[in-house]
């Protein structure tokens, strides 16, 4: 693999399975390092991270025993019932928590069954408990989209350019419906912040938030430019061909 420090956070470049170990490594020595007994770790939606999942569970990766001492959640969610196919939590719960025994009161889904801005309201309250004032997640899962949008921060989004200073909040995102997610407050307030982003069709995103112009409104992923000294990219060599 090949490393190097970019405005962004740390670069590494590797295959598949290379970053697949690399995600998990970051992962379980933030968990290792931690100063609090209850650890919070994010994960994500998309495929790569289904991918990821499965990959931890056939490979036997991470012990039920591990696991168990984890609180999980994801970054961002759709305003969908967990047992819906477009949910993050849902399909992070049936891929690798179930499959690890997650004990249920380690499981920390944002609460969907409600209108978006009590859902948020709720989230933020169960988070401040598990964190504490002022912290987010010790290890917050991120990827990128061919339109550089992370979490459910897409180009546009009113919350880059004013969170109110909420480390998490729901919103309508058009021709997408409505979402919920970390904001860029709560990105700030992350320990660890961890972006996996793989295929050449990411490729020119890519370029576009390590090499353009700083225009966070319009390429949201240049946010984490703001807390660079935390982030990781873990990219593939089709992904890194234009950089």
């Amino acid at each position: 693999m090949n490393e190097r420090t970019t405005d962004y956070g740390r670069l590494i470049v590797g295959t598949k399975a290379e970053l697949f170990q690399r995600a998990l490594d970051l992962g379980v020595t933030a968990r290792g390092s931690a100063e609090r007994s209850r650890f919070l770790w994010a994960l994500t939606g998309g495929g790569t991270p289904k991918e990821w999942y499965q990959w931890v569970v056939a490979e036997k990766k991470l012990s039920p025993a591990e696991a168990a001492g984890i609180d999980w959640t994801v970054s961002d969610e759709r305003h969908v019932l967990l047992n819906s196919p477009e949910s993050n939590f849902g399909n992070a719960e049936r891929q690798l928590l179930a499959p690890l025994e997650v004990p249920t009161d380690r499981r920390h889904p944002w609460m969907v069954a409600w209108p978006v801005a009590e859902a948020a309201e709720a989230y933020r309250r169960t988070m401040l408990i598990l964190a504490g004032p002022g912290r987010a997640y010790d290890v917050c899962f991120l990827g990128m989209g061919d339109d550089c949008h992370t979490a459910s921060l897409f180009p546009g989004t009113p919350l880059l350019n004013d969170d109110g200073g909420l480390p998490f909040d729901g919103q309508e995102v058009p021709g997408k419906g409505w979402r919920l997610t970390i904001t860029p407050t709560g990105l700030r307030q992350c320990g660890l912040i961890v972006v996996m982003t793989l295929g050449a069709n990411k490729a020119d995103a890519l370029h576009r938030i390590m090499n353009g112009p700083y225009e966070p409104m319009n390429v949201p992923s240049q946010i984490l430019k703001t807390c660079a000294n935390r982030v990781v990219w873990l990219v593939d060599e089709a992904a890194a061909a234009k950089l």
